[in-house]
């Protein structure tokens, strides 16, 4: 099935060329105490955890996000608008460090392989905190929502099927797409993530991102408490509307067993 999102397309709701891809998947114990890796100098912003939430940077300007502060030269460059759907761009912000007399800030990068992340000059984002944490477990196939520490939200869903799982790890919201037809497939939002499918390479000329969605029409002859999605999340309408309305891009979501 073909999702359209004027020329935004979810990879992980319909069947694509298949490749096996190894990636590494973090612990809850070791993304909730500490999601970054250390950098020069000293942090003065917390690293995203369920009891405080995270810090999220809008980027204002294009930039080039390096893998490490000390090779200006490896990286990739960021725009200041999602590429799919032109949204402004928020990401999670995982550290930050003095180096050479300027500030930066380590964020979560929304491309292969997954968890990957980039610095960039604390100038070329301005920044905000969101109070939120997202908990996936595709064992119990359970979404919990938390607000500074506290449940606030829980309810099943569907995950990944055995051939093309749910990738785990330490993700964001990346882009947050209210649905022209409400009642098609995946519901009336879907909110594409940073993670992309170990299996589904490509889709219809998208990267095959996953995201977590509603559910309607053929989507019903799957139950909640399944795993037979090509990758994505699938929550009630309900759910994903609430989800949408107070969830904002860059709210850290993690996804384990």
């Amino acid at each position: 099935m073909k999702v359209s999102l004027g020329n935004f397309r979810l990879g992980c709701v319909a069947l694509a060329t298949l490749s096996a891809l190894s990636l590494p998947a973090a612990t809850a114990a070791g993304a909730e105490a500490n999601a970054a890796p250390s950098g020069p100098g000293s942090s003065s912003i917390p690293a995203p955890s369920r009891a405080n939430g995270a810090t999220v940077a809008r980027i204002v300007a294009p930039v080039f996000a390096r893998t490490r502060l000390d090779r200006p030269r490896h990286g990739r460059r960021l725009r200041a608008q999602t590429p799919w759907s032109g949204q402004a761009q928020f990401l999670l912000v995982l550290a930050a460090a003095e180096y050479h007399g300027r500030e930066w800030v380590q964020v979560r990068l929304p491309t292969r392989p997954n968890e990957s992340a980039g610095w960039i000059p604390r100038d070329n984002a301005v920044l905000s905190r969101t109070p939120y944490w997202v908990r996936v477990r595709t064992g119990s196939r359970r979404v919990a929502v938390y607000r500074n520490g506290r449940p606030v939200r829980a309810f099943r869903a569907v995950v990944g099927a055995p051939s093309t799982p749910t990738p785990h790890g330490l993700a964001a919201i990346y882009e947050r797409n209210r649905q022209p037809e409400p009642d098609g497939f995946v519901g009336p939002w879907i909110l594409a993530l940073t993670l992309l499918s170990d299996q589904l390479r490509s889709f219809d000329g998208g990267p095959g991102r996953i995201g977590i969605h509603g559910r309607d029409g053929a989507s019903f002859a799957d139950p909640l408490g399944s795993a037979r999605s090509h990758g994505c999340i699938r929550v009630d309408n309900g759910d994903i509307r609430w989800m949408a309305a107070h969830l904002p891009a860059g709210t850290p979501v993690l996804v384990t067993e």
